[in-house]
Parts: structure tokens; C-alpha cells; sequence
């Protein structure tokens, strides 16, 4: 499906979906707790939809209560000897641990680019832990066949913290002590949203330093009622959008989440757009606009957002840790060189970990999502200050985390 987004002004109000990352946490431990948990603020896409497959495959009864909250029975009892975790890389570095803890084997598979995104993190990890694998040359599919035991184990951070957020909310569930040594780790406020829900379940997990983590085994989580905040990844194309079009106002935000993206106000703010704040609502109107520096080897799916605001900013911008981008949906820093080129806005990666973003005037041209949703939504907020319109081929990715994106954007349109 393509999408053609002319050149436009915005004005209104917006209300993203919840966090997909929240949302995919809260579902996991309601699967591993004892009793029914409600989980509110729920909206569907197609992330959120393999973590639902992924937790009644394991045994949770899910009940939709209205169109916005979920009843959870806990309960792991796996009912398939198969998981299809669509293309969800947090669903696959989560439910691959949780799915270890049975004792019987369940292979890990998935679909579209999630094929290609390494796993090789994980293979000796649970294996060190009395993980029987079998993996795809570390790729999908994987099987594993637990019961997973604890112990002492050494893990990689630097390409994603999903993995650990996998095992610190699967191993309370083992039978014996963890501790958890990881090197290089990354996304450090993901790792406190994992902390945060497991102790809404009732679970505690310490950590010194982010380096050591200990995890006592023979825990159980308890159902509760937790309400999925809105999601400031999808919030951030909307905010850049109202800093180089007109003025936007994003709903159901709240700056004090431990989301990671919440960074992108201060991205905002040092590019020079007008930031308004309330308890639950963030407001950016557009000023005149100068380069930045920012890094966001915490943040990197902020990445896109970023390049649509640097490219209407005078002057180079310089965003760090472009290392962070590799396994994504695409190889974002490459997809985003490649795309903003065809409308005529230079994109250096040459340097190590570093990104450059020259500033112009953007150009109307025929852009390729790669089947990436978060490169779609660039492209679209891109198109709102070009000389002509800006076609998106592959447009429907955005399903994958935003599926509402183009009608809202659209609705903000000042006609």
C-alpha cells in the first residue's frame, strides 16, 4: 500500500496508542501470574497481537472486557509445542525465556524481517542455565525445552536489553537463585519499565550498577490491575511533526514515564521548538529551528523522528549511536541515508556511531519503507514541509506498532 503526503500545516490534538513495550510486559507476567489481572489501555497492533498469541499458547485465558481492557487468567501451562511470535522482536527475546521455563520442547518462529535479526545472544545464556537449544544458525526458529534452573550467567547488552527483560521476568519462576552478569548493556530505561511491572505483580529484582542482576527463584507474581500508559515512541513523529508544521498537542503523555523516547523533548527543546507540558499532555509548536546534537544509543528508536526534525533545522545535526540500528526492522541508518537522499537531504554515517543530518529544503519524491514502520513515519512527517508531495510505498507497516498513524496525522491537517 502507498501513501501520499502532501505538504501541510497541522493544528489540533492527537492521542497515540499505549506503549507497545508496557503493553508486552504487563501481558507476559499476567501469563505467569496466579488469578485474573486486568489490563487496560489496551490497543490493538500487530506486535501486540503476537504477544497475545504467544501468552494463550502458553496457557493464560484472555477475555476481552471492552475494547480497551483485557482479563488475563494466569496460569503457564503451555498448550502447543509451537510459538509464532510474528515479527516482534521483543516478543521473541521475551517469550523465548518464558518458554524455556517448560519442560518439554516449543520452537520459537516468526515471520517478514524478524527472520533476519540475530538471536545468537541468547543460545548459550539458556543454555548455562539447563536450556536444551536448537537454533537456526542463530536465527529463528529456535526450540528450547527447560525447565529452566538459575544460576550464575553472563549476558551481551550491547545489541538489545530485550533479552534480559526475558529472563529477569521469566527466572522469579525458577527454582533456584539467578545472578546475572551483563556487559555493555543498553536501553537502561527499558530495563527499569521490566523492573516496574515485575513489582506490580509482586515480584522484586535488585541489580548494582545495571551491571548484576539478582533474581530470586521460587517467586510468584500475583494478578493485578495495570493500565498501559500511552506510548511515547509512537508520540515522538507526532511531536516532531508540530515543531516543523504548525503545533501539535499529544494526549495521554506524561514526561515523568520511565519510557526511554521521553527524550525526545529534550531533543526537541535543544532544536529550538516551543515544548509545553502538563500532567498529561505534551504541546509543540513550531519555531524557527537550528541543529543539534543528541544522543541516543538509550533511545534508538527515536532515530527516525530525529532525522524528520534535523532535516528542517538550519545548519548539521549529530545524533550518536547509530550502532544501535543494525537489527531493526531495516538497517535503519542505511535505510534512512538512502530514503532522505531521494528527497534531497544529505544523511552522513560514515563515521563510527555517529550520524550527521544537513539540513534543506526537502524534496518531493517516491520513498520505499523498507518495512519499517518507524521509517514510514519519518517519511510522512518529511513530507509535511517539502516542495511536493512525498509517496510511501509499503505504508501499511505502520500496523506494526501505530495502525491509526495516517488517519490521525491526517485529521491534524489544517484544511
Amino acid at each position: 500500500m502507498k501513501r501520499i503526503i502532501s505538504p501541510s500545516a497541522l493544528s489540533g490534538r492527537v492521542t497515540p496508542p499505549c506503549s507497545k513495550s508496557y503493553a508486552q510486559r504487563a501481558l507476559a507476567v499476567a501469563l505467569l501470574a496466579e488469578g485474573e489481572s486486568l489490563i487496560g489501555n489496551v490497543e490493538m497492533c500487530d506486535d501486540r497481537r503476537s504477544a497475545l498469541r504467544c501468552i494463550e499458547a502458553l496457557g493464560a485465558k484472555v477475555e476481552k472486557i471492552d475494547d480497551s481492557t483485557l482479563k488475563v487468567r494466569g496460569g503457564f501451562n503451555p498448550n502447543t509445542d509451537s510459538l509464532n511470535i510474528g515479527e516482534s522482536g521483543l516478543s521473541t527475546r521475551l517469550f523465548t525465556p518464558i518458554a524455556s521455563l517448560c519442560d518439554r520442547p516449543i520452537t520459537i518462529n516468526g515471520e517478514g524481517t524478524i527472520l533476519y535479526r540475530p538471536i545468537s545472544m541468547m543460545i548459550e545464556p539458556l543454555r548455562q542455565l539447563g536450556v536444551s537449544v536448537r537454533d537456526g544458525g542463530g536465527f529463528l526458529p529456535i526450540q528450547v525445552c527447560g525447565p529452566m534452573r538459575g544460576g550464575k550467567v553472563e549476558i551481551d547488552g550491547s545489541i538489545s536489553s530485550q533479552f534480559l527483560t526475558g529472563l529477569l521476568l521469566s527466572l522469579p519462576m525458577a527454582q533456584s537463585d539467578t545472578t546475572i552478569y551483563v556487559n555493555n548493556l543498553n536501553s537502561l530505561p527499558y530495563v527499569d519499565m521490566t523492573i516496574e511491572t515485575a513489582r506490580r505483580f509482586g515480584v522484586e529484582i535488585a541489580h548494582k550498577d545495571y551491571r548484576e542482576f539478582f533474581i530470586e527463584g521460587g517467586q510468584k507474581y500475583r494478578s493485578a490491575n495495570f493500565m498501559i500508559e500511552g506510548d511515547w515512541s509512537g508520540a515522538a513523529p507526532m511531536l516532531v511533526a508540530g515543531a516543523v508544521a504548525g503545533e501539535v498537542t499529544v494526549e495521554n503523555m506524561s514526561r515523568l514515564s520511565l519510557q526511554a523516547d521521553t527524550a525526545i523533548v529534550k531533543a526537541l527543546i535543544s532544536a529550538g521548538a516551543e515544548v509545553e507540558s502538563t500532567d498529561n499532555s505534551v504541546t509543540v509548536r513550531r519555531r524557527k529551528l537550528r541543529a543539534f546534537e543528541f544522543d541516543a544509543t538509550h533511545c534508538p528508536d527515536l532515530f527516525p523522528a530525529l532525522v524528520a526534525l534535523a532535516a528542517n533545522c538550519e545548519g548539521v545535526s549529530t545524533i550518536y549511536g547509530t550502532e544501535r540500528l543494525l537489527h531493526k526492522e531495516s538497517n535503519r541508518a542505511a535505510t534512512l541515508a538512502e530514503e532522505y537522499a531521494k528527497a534531497g537531504i544529505e544523511v552522513d554515517i560514515d563515521e563510527e556511531n555517529i550520524m550527521r543530518i544537513r539540513g534543506g529544503q526537502i524534496h518531493g519524491c517516491t520513498t520505499d519503507s523498507h518495512g519499517d514502520h518507524r521509517i514510514a513515519m519519518s517519511m510522512a512527517i518529511a513530507a509535511l514541509t517539502a516542495d511536493e508531495p512525498i509517496t510511501i510505498e509499503g505504508a501499511e507497516c505502520v500496523a506494526k506498532s501505530y495502525p491509526s498513524f495516517f488517519d490521525d496525522l491526517e485529521q491534524l491537517i489544517v484544511k
